[in-house]
């Protein structure tokens, strides 16, 4: 996409602090980093969110992030900075939280007492509405 800001860094037409590279994926660190190691999975070819986004190409980047997440732990701990948990986020849609519309993924690097994680509030759900969202998610399947 010509206008897309992700498309141009993952396609090298914007330099970024690239972290990995293969042929349908860059991984770059995030310039808003969220914590120290932030990175972002970016894939080359433009996608919306994940309703666009390809399975195989999901599971791709699922595997990759495994790979940054055991890097970044055997990274810092090698600086003497250990990881206490790492978080995988991926935003569809601004009521989401996503603020540009191409895919990514964050990898997301934590430390204990760090506050920079959106957490949500838990509210319980009755019997019939587990039921009616059950049905409604099976039956789209």
């Amino acid at each position: 996409m010509d206008n897309c800001i992700f498309c141009k860094i993952a396609n090298g037409q914007i330099p970024s602090s690239t972290v990995y590279e293969d042929e349908e994926f860059r991984v770059i660190l995030d310039l808003n980093q969220g914590m120290r190691g932030h990175m972002l999975i970016l894939p080359k070819e433009h996608y919306a969110n994940i309703y666009e986004f390809p399975e195989e190409k999901a599971g791709k980047a699922m595997a990759i992030a495994s790979r940054l997440a055991k890097a970044a732990k055997k990274g810092f701990e090698a600086a003497h900075m250990p990881l206490d948990g790492l978080n995988i986020l991926q935003n569809n849609g601004e009521a989401a939280g996503q603020t540009v519309m191409h895919y990514h993924l964050h990898v997301l690097p934590r430390h204990a007492g760090d506050d920079s994680f959106p957490v949500w509030s838990e509210k319980t759900a009755d019997a019939e509405e587990m039921q009616e969202t059950l049905t409604i998610l099976k039956g789209a399947l």
